[in-house]
């Protein structure tokens, strides 16, 4: 039972019949089609190149939001190396590479650069694998690569202090799974909904409802959902990212779930907040084509110039939007070198007029990119 004792999604008696509002839906899908649209056509006027560096950093910030919406932090110089090696894109110095990491990353390409290619329970046994390569979630021993069994007790989704937490859903039990997971995917493979993008928010719902696995659900589940977003655009190249919007809205995200699993099949109201959510991610997506577009115009100006590895990530996380103030202590520790490695490094940078510092010194002496150096 989910909180409440209100009867699951999937206890319904016409489970898994899904229904919904299409009248309610129709301007809401318009605008998700003319951003689809709009941004399609900015990606193909940016060049192949371009377009590579704006795969790159949406799928970078995917990754990594996918991971923080389950409160789990990766690296961001990592990511966007596993990435760029798999993508083939020069980035410069990459960072090394982590097995974990390389497992989120491992799915998101796999979901979104093979769309094409049936989801099958050894694909998403290869996902789940992926995800935890040691065989542990936390310090929790969990099974990769299979359905779960429910041998500790059945699947539940609690909040709260051990001894006070509320329960807000029960998934269905172990041995519903093989029957469940083949109805979904012979749905997901096969049926034609009426429109794509809702196939996808359905595919999101229906999954997590499910919640198959131990651990993962959540990354999976959307996973599952930008796959089914790949194939209603048929383009294996991202160019915003929905599980970035999703961690913006989080507490409304798991809200509208709630709410959602312990009501009918009738589920308009998700689809309707999933088609905003993905209409917010798609102006999103604007910001982040002006930031590699600055980015190219800066490289393009300096590309004479000679620059070593530690300048060149500094500079980078400088175009992506530094998280803060850069002082030299920060240079050195991201550049992983001496505090008199960084000062040469940025003192070259201020000769050249690369770097300004907007103050008077002291201990509050910061540098930024030079306005008139882009």
């Amino acid at each position: 039972m989910s909180s409440g004792d209100k009867p699951c999604l999937w206890q319904q008696p016409d489970w898994p019949q899904w229904r919904h509002d299409a009248s309610r839906l129709t301007g809401l899908l318009a605008h998700v089609h003319h951003a689809q649209g709009h941004l399609l056509g900015r990606m193909r006027d940016l060049g192949l190149g371009l377009r590579d560096q704006a795969t790159l950093h949406v799928l970078t910030e995917d990754v990594l939001k996918t991971s923080e919406i389950e409160g789990e932090r990766l690296s961001p110089d990592t990511v966007r190396s596993s990435i760029a090696r798999r993508l083939g894109v020069d980035v410069g110095a990459l960072a090394p590479a982590d097995r974990h990491v390389d497992g989120v990353v491992d799915m998101v390409l796999d979901a979104t650069t093979r769309f094409d290619r049936p989801l099958t329970a050894a694909r998403l046994f290869g996902w789940h694998a992926a995800l935890f390569p040691t065989g542990y979630s936390g310090l929790v021993r969990i099974r990769p690569g299979g359905w779960r069994d429910d041998a500790s007790g059945p699947m539940q989704v609690v909040s709260g202090p051990v001894g006070r937490q509320e329960l807000h859903y029960e998934a269905p039990p172990a041995h519903r799974l093989e029957a469940e997971m083949s109805d979904f995917l012979l749905w997901f493979n096969g049926h034609q909904e009426p429109d794509p993008v809702v196939k996808a928010g359905l595919a999101h719902l229906w999954f997590v409802t499910i919640h198959p696995f131990d651990d993962g659900n959540g990354r999976i589940a959307r996973a599952v959902g930008d796959m089914a977003l790949a194939r209603a655009e048929q383009s294996a190249q991202r160019f915003y990212s929905l599980s970035a919007q999703v961690q913006r809205e989080r507490e409304g995200y798991y809200d509208m779930l709630q709410r959602t699993q312990e009501g009918t099949l009738d589920v308009t109201d998700w689809l309707e907040w999933f088609l905003g959510c993905l209409l917010r991610a798609m102006h999103a997506a604007e910001a982040t084509l002006s930031v590699v577009l600055t980015k190219a115009r800066f490289w393009q100006r300096w590309a004479g110039s000679s620059f070593n590895d530690r300048q060149i990530k500094l500079l980078n996380r400088l175009l992506d939007g530094f998280d803060g103030k850069l002082t030299s202590s920060k240079w050195a520790a991201i550049a992983k070198c001496s505090p008199d490695s960084a000062l040469r490094d940025i003192t070259d940078l201020l000769d050249r007029g690369v770097l300004a510092k907007p103050d008077a010194g002291g201990r509050s002496t910061h540098y930024e990119l030079n306005g008139g150096a882009m």
